[in-house]
C-alpha cells in the first residue's frame, strides 16, 4: 500500500500544489504578491504559485510532524538573518502565513485542531495517499521496481 512516505517530497508537494491550484475552493488572497517569508528574507517570492506550494508543504508537514502548532511550524520555515558585520542568527518564518495556511486547510477539511496543535484529518490523509499513488503510477514506467508498493 502506497502512502506519502514512499514518495519523494518534491514530487508530492508538486502534485498536491497542482491539485490545490485546480480546486475552486482555494481562494488566493490579494496580499500574496506582497508577502515575504519572514524577517530573514529581503524580497517577496519570485514564483507565481508559491501560495499553492506552501499550502501543500504545510499539509505534508502536518501529516508527518502532527500535532504541530504555529510557532513550531514557523520555525521550520525560518532561516538565517543577515545582521551585517555580526554573526548570523536564526529567525522564525512568518507566523501570519502559517496561521493562514492552517485556517485554509481547516476550511477545506484536510486539517483539524486538537488541544496540542493541528493534526491531519482522514480527508487530508486520503488526499495525500491518493496523490502518492498517482505519483508512483506515473513513475512506474521509468522504474518497474515500484510495482511492489502498489
Amino acid at each position: 500500500m502506497v502512502n506519502a512516505r514512499h514518495v519523494p517530497y518534491d514530487a508530492l508537494i508538486k502534485g498536491l500544489s497542482e491539485k490545490f491550484a485546480g480546486d475552486k475552493r482555494v481562494e488566493v488572497p490579494s496580499w500574496v504578491g506582497f508577502a515575504k517569508a519572514g524577517i530573514h528574507r529581503e524580497k517577496s517570492w519570485v514564483q507565481d504559485d508559491w501560495y499553492h506550494i506552501r499550502l501543500a508543504s504545510t499539509l505534508r508537514k502536518v501529516a508527518f510532524k502532527g500535532p504541530i502548532g504555529i510557532s513550531r511550524l514557523s520555525a521550520d520555515y525560518g532561516g538565517r538573518v543577515d545582521r551585517g558585520s555580526q554573526g548570523y542568527h536564526p529567525a522564525k518564518g512568518s507566523r501570519f502565513i502559517v496561521r493562514h495556511m492552517f485556517q485554509t486547510l481547516e476550511k477545506l477539511g484536510y486539517v483539524s485542531t486538537e488541544k496540542r496543535g493541528r493534526i491531519i484529518s482522514s480527508k487530508g490523509q486520503s488526499l495525500l495517499d491518493k496523490t502518492a499513488r498517482e505519483i508512483i503510477e506515473s513513475r512506474l514506467k521509468e522504474n518497474p521496481e515500484l510495482k511492489k508498493l502498489l
